[in-house]
């Protein structure tokens, strides 16, 4: 179980699943349902400061590399894209409904990224994307447990 818990850990925290994959994970492999959440969304928490810490320090560091600057380019400019309009309109709400959505492309990671482009105040930054990560773990959470329900 231990290692399971681990495992969807890391998932919460890559940027190819998020919580959306690790709380199904843990939840297929036996862990307590109440724990899964909790350690998910922990998890995916954690990948705000990371990301910040990416984009202040190493980001500046990187961009003087044209392959870099160039993938850099055009992660930014999906990022503005997928929340452009909503986060430019509403700010901080916009960043929360941004993150809350439960699909490939929203989530903390385009969330920490629209936020810094935008300028979205960190502390503000770090609220939006904590209330949307919360919202849509409960979402996930909530159907794999129906789904789950629904298979036995």
């Amino acid at each position: 179980m231990v290692s399971d818990l681990f495992i969807a850990m890391l998932w919460s925290i890559s940027p190819f699943g998020e919580a959306k994959v690790g709380i199904p994970y843990a939840l297929l492999n036996g862990v307590n349902i109440y724990i899964a959440f909790l350690f998910c969304f922990l998890a995916n928490v954690l990948v705000f400061p990371m990301m910040m810490f990416f984009l202040k320090v190493i980001n500046l560091y990187f961009f003087k590399w044209y392959y870099y600057k160039k993938a850099a380019l055009y992660v930014a400019r999906r990022a503005k894209v997928g929340a452009g309009e909503n986060v430019k309109k509403y700010g901080f709400w916009g960043l929360i409904v941004f993150v809350l959505i439960p699909l490939p492309g929203t989530g903390v990671y385009a969330g920490t990224i629209a936020g810094y482009l935008f300028g979205v105040e960190r502390k503000r930054a770090f609220l939006a994307n904590t209330i949307g990560i919360f919202i849509s773990c409960a979402i996930v959470w909530t159907t794999t447990l129906l789904a789950m329900k629904g298979f036995n």
